[in-house]
């Protein structure tokens, strides 16, 4: 199953964050995970995705923008969490250049991921512009594989005789 682009739900609290000129997409499966599962699957990054983040921090090094892992064990992969109850996880950080957050929401059968991005700059603004092909690859290859392990049949173990 394939991501779809939906708007971002009423019930998301990363509503709150969107102001006028920020950039916000959402992308749904149908999936019955939860959110912590779906935010494990999510954030278990396939090498080429991994790959792209080793050439996002050495590129990005010399501009003083922020790399590696935070320093913080509440994190969702990369991302500092912010907000995590049963339905909705909210993690990232602010930059120098743009300050961003993504959500995972689990709800009716489905699981959402949205990116919300305030660019702080023109350097932010030119960032955006330049990742957003990636991101989009990136987000829809996680809800690929949300709706995979979904979909995948869980069968009993047999007992040895």
């Amino acid at each position: 199953m394939t991501a779809r682009a939906c708007p971002l739900p009423s019930t998301s609290r990363l509503a709150s964050y969107v102001g006028e000129g920020d950039f916000l997409d959402c992308y749904a499966v149908l999936s019955d995970l939860s959110v912590h599962d779906a935010a494990e699957v999510i954030t278990s990054f396939p090498g080429w995705v991994n790959d792209l983040l080793t050439v996002r921090w050495a590129v990005t090094a010399p501009f003083g923008l922020k790399n590696g892992l935070p320093d913080t064990e509440n994190r969702v992969g990369p991302f500092p969490v912010e907000h995590d109850d049963e339905s909705e996880i909210i993690a990232g950080f602010n930059d120098r250049h743009l300050d961003f957050r993504v959500s995972i929401l689990a709800k009716d059968g489905q699981v959402h991921l949205a990116t919300w991005v305030h660019p702080n700059n023109v350097g932010g603004r030119l960032y955006l512009a330049t990742i957003m092909p990636f991101h989009i690859l990136v987000a829809r290859n996680a809800l690929a594989r949300v709706a995979a392990h979904a979909e995948k049949p869980v069968y009993p173990q047999k007992n040895p005789s």
